[in-house]
């Protein structure tokens, strides 16, 4: 089995800090898309030896490729080995839903007899049940065939809106407020800290200012009547009492649904400290959107960077340093669970009134939905784990585009196209000329980079991932390594390898150049079309395979 290189892929696990927080690796579509391919690769693994021996990828041989084409994404499979109940394949990642290349893609594959009536220059129309000459002739010669028209495999379906379209007006940037807000609250009372953290005498002796009812909360470039519901216009700001007010309501319940006796009454220790973090959280997104809240773009720049953990703590919000888990166990989660809820809230907009229906959604949320960064580790993790759900938000910079996005992820099935390249159209038995260029392509595996350009161009393979994998007849014993999908890639064979082949195919050409006149006079025109072609697509698998043996330079010539 051949050695490749892992794929280079970033995410928090490999990048600098300064890199997460000021360029926001994740904002590549590419990096981030490649994890679909490789959770396809996974599914591939488990079905694709199966698949292969009981026919559902038609006939088949070492060397052959095939192009999986749906909706979201189109994938290029190379079977590179075949033998013992075990195939070992390639799977290079072509592009993705939302491209131009994709869209591209799919209508060149897809494309059929539409254009049914033509005969050369004329239109004289078809006879029933037959093509018309012309699109006979241009189906016969395409350079793919659909082998399956539904292939199923285990993946997500996918499903992106525009941030700024849900976020667009004030009142829905206040429910996103309000769901933030219940989810700090939630997450500091349901913690297995909170004892702890209301014991705590330093805690407690810099949030005494947050204890006292009169104390108010003023800070115009952070808190405003648009979006925050215990805002006092009079006062202009914040108080204990006008937060007690929408939310102790909340707190409440919250303690009540602990097993030990927690107190949450008006002046307990839980609604000071709850008050501070929510004070802290509000402080803190108003930070990240360079404290223009108001400014759309920017409450969107700011809810981004704390959805990817860029916490930009005010001075007088330090306290909060005391125990980290105060900030990542309870306001960082709070940001990413305020997005989930204000998305289902659009299909009922009515029902998280009802505190016990809010509360069982977000204990469901946190048990069953991932919500993290696409470039958290964790993230990926979830994916090739097969998680039910997931939910990002993504920054999307492309070609003057500067939008975010919510994206959700449900584990489904998704339906593929099976289509087989590039076969060349044979009329009768081969010849010898033919059994020896197949014999080239077999020992050649099949130039992928000229298929592709045969195909759609260079444009669609020049960021292809390409990931390798080992499927099992029985399922078990897989395994995959990845390659490098920064430039160009083209996996084949060694150049000793392609020395040989193409060694043999001259040895086979010389030995049969006697009797070509003849079997070129026998098939006519047909024939010198089917070589000519034939030539062509040797000419290109040698120059994508690099091939450099004068040998076989000087054969192609001498058939010319």
């Amino acid at each position: 089995m051949s050695n490749f290189s892992h794929t280079k892929r970033s995410d928090h696990s490999n990048t600098r800090l300064a890199i997460q927080i000021e360029k926001d690796a994740g904002n590549d579509d590419n990096n981030l898309n490649s994890i679909f391919y490789e959770h396809l690769t996974r599914s591939l693994q488990e079905s694709l030896c199966g698949d292969l021996i009981l026919g559902r990828w038609g006939n088949y041989n070492t060397g052959d490729c095939f192009i999986l084409a749906s909706d979201y994404l189109n994938a290029f499979v190379h079977l590179i080995e075949i033998g013992n109940g075990l195939v070992t394949f390639q799977l290079r990642g072509l592009e993705f839903r939302g491209t131009y290349c994709q869209q591209r893609e799919v209508e060149a594959i897809t494309e059929g007899d539409e254009d049914n009536e033509g005969c050369c220059c004329c239109k004289p129309g078809h006879l029933p049940h037959l093509l018309s000459c012309n699109a006979a002739f241009n189906l016969r010669w395409l350079t793919w065939e659909i082998t399956r028209t539904q292939y199923i495999l285990e993946g997500y379906s996918i499903i992106d809106n525009n941030a700024a379209t849900m976020l667009q007006v004030f009142d829905l940037r206040r429910i996103l407020i309000r769901y933030y807000i219940k989810s700090i609250i939630y997450f500091t009372a349901s913690s297995p800290k909170i004892l702890d953290w209301i014991k705590d005498e330093s805690i407690q002796k810099i949030l005494q200012p947050y204890a006292k009812w009169h104390y108010i909360e003023r800070d115009l470039a952070m808190f405003n009547i648009n979006i925050d519901e215990d805002y006092v216009p009079c006062l202009q700001g914040i108080t204990r009492a006008s937060f007690c007010s929408v939310y102790l309501d909340w707190i409440q319940f919250c303690a009540r649904k602990r097993t030990e006796h927690l107190d949450s009454d008006e002046d307990s220790p839980l609604v000071t400290l709850s008050f501070a973090l929510c004070i802290l959280g509000r402080r803190a997104l108003g930070t990240a959107a360079h404290n223009m809240a108001i400014s759309l773009d920017s409450f969107l720049y700011g809810l981004h960077a704390l959805f990817k953990g860029d916490f930009r703590i005010a001075a007088k919000d330090e306290w909060v340093f005391a125990d980290m888990d105060l900030l990542h166990k309870v306001v960082a989660p709070a940001i990413r669970m305020s997005l989930k809820l204000h998305q289902d809230q659009f299909t009922c907009p009515d029902e998280y009134e009802d505190p016990s229906v809010l509360y069982e959604a977000i204990q469901s949320f946190e048990e069953k939905v991932v919500i993290c960064h696409e470039g958290d580790p964790a993230w990926r993790s979830a994916v090739l784990s097969n998680r039910e759900e997931l939910l990002t938000l993504r920054h999307v910079v492309d070609e003057g585009a500067d939008e975010y996005k919510v994206i959700m992820l449900h584990k489904s099935y998704l339906s593929f196209k099976v289509i087989k390249s590039p076969a060349v159209p044979v009329a009768g038995q081969l010849t010898v000329q033919d059994r020896a260029a197949a014999m080239l392509r077999s020992s050649l595996a099949s130039s992928t980079s000229s298929t592709l350009s045969l195909l759609f161009g260079k444009r669609s393979f020049s960021s292809a991932l390409v990931i390798s994998g080992l499927s099992a007849a029985d399922g078990g014993n897989t395994s995959d390594t990845q390659s490098s999908s920064s430039m160009n890639i083209a996996m084949g064979p060694s150049a000793r390898a392609a020395s040989q082949a193409t060694r043999q195919l001259t040895e086979t050409c010389e030995a049969t150049s006697a009797t070509e006149p003849r079997l070129q006079h026998e098939a006519g025109p047909a024939h010198s079309i089917l070589m000519s072609r034939n030539l062509e697509c040797r000419r290109a698998s040698q120059e994508d395979m690099a091939l450099e043996d004068t040998a076989s330079q000087q054969s192609l010539s001498d058939e010319q």
